[in-house]
């Protein structure tokens, strides 16, 4: 059983929950192995019906006091690109596919995401890249971020929002 999770975060987005449960991505997952997805939608109005990716078994939910128990039994997670998910699954050392979402207006969630990939924390791509990123990723490659360091993350924060 391989297992992945994905987070909007207390966000609505639902692009990214109608990409990941598409054929396509929903293929790309089943070929890597995957047999369970859960999905935490947020607020978003899409709310996917289990029977929407055959050959895979869906849950799926809107808010938990926690989700730091399904990241821990993800073999992938694939999140929203908010920094505290981020955080969450790198600290929980999970292979991280961070989807940017190219609507929002001078998004610094793009900064971070590059910077964590340049550094090979995670992948990055947004909806329309998903389908094709799940195809060609390469998770061995991928390094454990180490956690313990907040003020160069807030110095990366501060530079990416303009602030310094």
């Amino acid at each position: 059983m391989k297992t992945v999770f994905v987070t909007v975060g207390t966000t609505c987005f639902d692009d990214l929950i109608v990409t990941v449960t598409s054929n396509e991505c929903v293929q790309a997952l089943i070929d890597r192995g995957y047999t369970d997805m859960v999905l935490q939608v947020g607020r978003g109005s899409v709310v996917p019906d289990p029977e929407i990716c055959p050959g895979l078994r869906l849950q799926v939910f809107r808010f938990k006091d926690s989700i730091a128990e399904d990241m821990r039994r993800a073999d992938l997670v694939i999140s929203h690109a908010g920094a505290g998910s981020c955080l969450e699954a790198l600290g929980a050392n999970k292979p991280l596919i961070v989807v940017v979402n190219d609507k929002l207006m001078d998004n610094h969630q793009l900064e971070l995401a590059k910077q964590l990939q340049s550094d090979s924390h995670l992948i990055y791509c947004t909806c329309s890249t998903l389908p094709q990123t799940l195809k060609d990723m390469d998770l061995a490659s991928l390094t454990t971020y180490m956690p313990g360091e907040p003020q160069k993350f807030g110095n990366f924060l501060d530079k990416a929002m303009g602030l310094v």
